[in-house]
């Protein structure tokens, strides 16, 4: 690959904006009639499905070898060295029923290697972005993740599972804890916005479980690069296809996963 880390991010964060730009465009005259069930209250709209075409089109462009991850599956191509990690619009719901946050959100897998991240948020017109050996930035400004050291002075994040309820006593154990030992919860409705604001310090961490790849893969990128720590639920590496995340300051990182696995890995 001739062209730098760097360089690919830059482009690809202009090809986040020109999908954001036609996904707002969309939500102007937007028919809730249009929805489809994909599962139990798992939607999707004609504007995922248009975006992912879009995104998976611009990215051949750019680097032609790669593969893609991506949710909608609108392609199956699988590359040797390169996959994207596409969520095309994480935030669906929201969208639908017009409420912020919605936002497109791409990864590059060298390998099984993270090496970049681009989550742009549509509503704010926010572009949060990394690249392997660089830093993380928010519309050129460099970010990092916060410095709160107290879990009792800690903004939480999480979101709720829409169909995978076997943890739920588990989970709300643990939201009970949060919400009376932390500052406080917030619960989006968009994973890779909720990792994007970790990296920026917006939120103290954040933890889900039931979660996909193309949910956390450029979030969770973005977040290291700002200088956090990522994790699955027992402190592990497997956040990607794991299908849990803990993301944080370094200075919170430890206790919290200690009390997210005492709750959730019982």
């Amino acid at each position: 690959m001739t062209t730098t880390y760097q360089q690919l991010c830059l482009s690809v964060c202009e090809i986040a904006r020109a999908a954001g730009k036609f996904i707002a465009t969309e939500r102007t005259h937007f028919d809730r009639h249009t929805v489809e069930n994909k599962g139990l209250h798992d939607l999707v709209s004609y504007v995922d499905k248009s975006s992912e075409k879009q995104i998976i089109e611009a990215l051949s462009a750019l680097l032609p070898e790669s593969g893609f991850i991506a949710e909608e599956g609108t392609s199956s191509k699988h590359g040797e060295h390169f996959n994207w990690v596409i969520d095309p619009l994480d935030g669906t719901t929201n969208f639908i029923n017009g409420v912020p946050v919605y936002a497109v959100s791409i990864g590059l897998l060298e390998g099984e290697e993270l090496v970049l991240g681009v989550v742009y948020e549509i509503c704010r017109n926010e572009c949060f972005y990394a690249w392997k050996g660089g830093k993380a930035y928010l519309n050129g400004e460099e970010i990092r993740v916060s410095e709160t050291s107290d879990l009792h002075d800690a903004l939480l994040a999480t979101g709720f599972p829409y169909s995978n309820f076997e943890n739920l006593d588990q989970y709300m154990a643990l939201l009970k804890w949060s919400m009376t030992e932390a500052r406080g919860v917030r619960r989006l409705g968009s994973a890779a916005t909720d990792l994007a604001y970790v990296a920026c310090g917006r939120f103290d961490s954040f933890f889900e479980y039931d979660l996909k790849p193309w949910d956390v893969a450029a979030g969770a990128f973005i977040v290291q690069q700002a200088g956090g720590k990522v994790s699955d639920f027992e402190g592990g590496d497997k956040y990607l296809f794991g299908g849990e995340i803990i993301a944080s300051n370094l200075s919170l990182s430890s206790p919290l996963q200690k009390k997210v696995a005492s709750f959730m890995n019982k």
